[in-house]
């Protein structure tokens, strides 16, 4: 025999030959991973959602106290002889929200005029508001209560009869002519229309158009006793007046 069939002969002797039928090692299997189980915790609560919020408007439709600030600019118009005025000021409101349709509001104005004739002074009105809630937004009002003017002086000719001429008080026939100064109180009234933005839930802000109307008497006091009643003597005329403002306000619940 040759060299190379001795080498053949050795080499299949030392290697074993796999029989059909005999399975490989265990050891040269693949093993799968343990699989490990998850732990259940019985104890634990079933999972709790939380209740639905409020939408900030629906919080401003329900009853409750409100107050606002707000900066006014308006004009007063002068029926049948009073001079107008322009007005700017602050303004007060509050008041009670009493269901989603209505409220009832009270504000305080306390406005720097000035007019012809170097005519200056302060004009200032409380009302009482009944309010009634048109939309969520807009909101329509209508007021009555008490306005006054008081002047500190203008350059207007004083009208007669003055006050040394008279022996009791007097009073104008109408204003065609008037009082070179008027300081006095009388009845106002207002319809008022307002359009708010809701900010959040605690504020809001918005515009506010509102026209006015007032009846004032104004009182000039003479300085001069009624000899039998030891009463001033006064000179009194009444003043009518028309007008509008717009005011931004700021409010809060």
């Amino acid at each position: 025999m040759t060299p190379i069939h001795l080498l053949l002969g050795s080499l299949l002797a030392v290697s074993p030959i796999p029989q059909a039928g005999i399975a490989a090692p265990a050891s040269a299997q693949s093993v799968p991973a343990p699989v490990t189980a998850t732990p259940v915790f019985d104890e634990d609560p079933p999972p709790r959602l939380s209740l639905p919020t409020e939408s900030d408007r629906a919080l401003w439709q329900k009853p409750g106290f409100r107050f606002g600030l707000g900066l006014v600019y308006g004009r007063f118009y002068g029926i049948g002889g009073p001079p107008d005025y322009q007005m700017i000021g602050p303004t007060i409101r509050g008041g009670l929200r009493l269901d989603e349709a209505w409220s009832l509001m009270g504000s305080l104005q306390y406005l720097y005029a000035t007019g012809a004739a170097g005519a200056k002074g302060l004009r200032f009105a409380g009302t009482i508001e009944p309010t009634w809630h048109a939309t969520s937004h807009l909101s329509l009002a209508a007021g009555i209560g008490f306005g006054g003017i008081v002047e500190q002086g203008s350059s207007r000719t004083d009208p007669p009869p003055n006050g040394s001429g008279l022996n009791s008080s007097y009073t104008f026939p109408d204003a065609s002519q008037p009082l070179s100064t008027c300081n006095g109180v009388g009845v106002a009234g207002l319809l008022r229309a307002q359009w708010l933005f809701v900010m959040g839930p605690r504020s809001s802000t918005g515009l506010a158009l509102q026209f006015d109307g007032q009846w004032t008497a104004c009182v000039d006091d003479t300085g001069i006793l009624e000899p039998d009643t030891a009463t001033a003597i006064v000179r009194r005329q009444w003043w009518p007046h028309l007008g509008g403002s717009l005011t931004w306000e700021i409010q809060w619940r």
